[in-house]
């Protein structure tokens, strides 16, 4: 039986390496899959921050194009009461008959657009010039002569007022129009742009956790080899201890093997049980 017992010990000997090899890399791919999840959690973590900064400036975006909205809705709602209160001074100012000798503004305004068109599209000489343009003056110095009458009328003077309120408060809201709808887009454009790096991120995400999924099942694949091997050294031992004496169990049913079919078997690698080695030294003995 020394040879039978000396192929044994070389198959468990055979068999601790393979445990030792399977347990190293069962290691080794668990420290991987753990490095692995570390860097999932880091990105992840990123993800997570990038995502709520970008929901953030999504909200003030949305909050700010309220506001433009309603900016415009004030700018159409003052610009109609500037249409309106400009009417009114129009209307104002034509009913008011002009102190005896003046002529109307409505007049002057007319004879004023002509001259500046005529200054405008037609050549001069410089006495010409002189005159035409020491005549715009005079039109528009009547104009405003005739306005500071008519303001005399507090009736006129109410509406002028509240023309110009009504233009000031138009001015504003446009104003305010433009200046919220740049906030907005800069809000949009911030928040597009990390989307963009949420969703770069989530990629790199998902390409970890792919690779996480690999180690670890071939970590799993490694550990169960690794048990495997510390099973088959266990039977292996079983067998030794039997070679070397132990108790047999159930008697042998059948042929019992010849010791250079067992070494044959042996060797090929093939499985063996404790009884073939028990029967196998019985007959030995016998």
């Amino acid at each position: 039986m020394t040879d039978a017992a000396d192929e044994l010990e070389r198959k468990r000997a055979e068999s601790n390496s393979r445990a030792d090899e399977r347990r190293a890399e069962r290691d080794r791919l668990n420290a991987q899959a753990r490095t692995l999840a570390d860097e999932r959690g880091r990105i992840l973590d990123d993800l997570h921050g990038k995502s709520g900064d970008a929901q953030e400036h999504r909200r003030h975006r949305d909050e700010l194009n309220d506001m433009v909205r309603e900016a415009k809705r004030l700018r159409e709602e003052w610009n109609r009461r500037l249409q309106e209160t400009s009417d009114r001074v129009q209307e104002l100012k034509r009913t008011r008959a002009p102190r005896p000798g003046a002529i109307p503004v409505w007049k002057l305004r007319k004879d004023l657009r002509e001259l500046e068109f005529r200054h405008m599209t037609s050549a001069h000489t410089p006495d010409q010039e002189k005159r035409l343009v020491e005549e715009m003056k005079r039109l528009e110095l009547a104009i405003r002569d005739q306005d500071e009458q008519l303001r005399q009328d507090p009736e006129i003077d109410q509406a002028i007022a509240a023309m110009n309120e009504a233009r000031t408060e138009a001015e504003e809201h446009h104003g305010s129009v433009g200046h919220l709808a740049e906030d907005a887009q800069h809000e949009h454009e911030a928040m597009v742009a990390l989307y963009e790096i949420v969703d770069d991120l989530r990629r790199q995400a998902d390409e970890v956790q792919a690779k996480l999924i690999e180690s670890k099942s071939a970590a799993d694949e490694a550990h169960r080899a690794h048990i495997a091997a510390i099973e088959e050294v266990r039977d292996i031992e079983k067998m030794l201890y039997a070679a070397r004496g132990g108790r047999a169990p159930a008697s042998w049913a059948g042929e019992p093997p010849k010791e250079e079919d067992f070494l044959a078997r042996l060797k090929k690698g093939e499985k063996v049980s404790t009884e073939d080695l028990l029967e196998l030294q019985k007959t030995g003995r016998g």
